[in-house]
């Protein structure tokens, strides 16, 4: 299994931050996998952002819920991410997994996003 994100490395103060994670391998529909988004800011831990399940549940971390949406386009296995209203502290590396319980098994590269006017 292959996860690969994508989408701008910039984006402005205020704006929308969208990244899409693009699956090779597996299905996003298979059982009873979830599709997590986590980020890293610069010298800080890991952060989970939000999970979509194999059947299309949808969760995300009550500190980030407000500007939070996952989606996901099933006819060209992906799923994807924006998080409105970005500050410079939402800069991270955003990375997309694939999750089985506790564990996530494959990970994307990863893809740094800053948030700079």
């Amino acid at each position: 299994v292959q996860l690969q994100e994508s989408g701008p490395g910039l984006v402005k103060p205020s704006q929308t931050l969208s990244l899409t994670c693009t699956v090779s391998g597996g299905s996003i529909t298979t059982n009873y996998y979830y599709w997590s988004w986590i980020r890293q800011p610069p010298g800080k831990g890991l952060e989970w952002i939000g999970d979509i399940t194999y059947s299309g549940n949808i969760y995300y971390s009550p500190s980030l819920k407000s500007r939070t949406s996952i989606s996901r386009d099933t006819s060209n296995n992906q799923f994807s991410l924006q998080l409105s209203s970005v500050t410079p502290e939402d800069t991270a590396v955003y990375s997309c997994t694939r999750r089985l319980g506790n564990a996530m098994d494959y990970w994307g590269k990863g893809t740094l996003v800053t948030v700079s006017s």
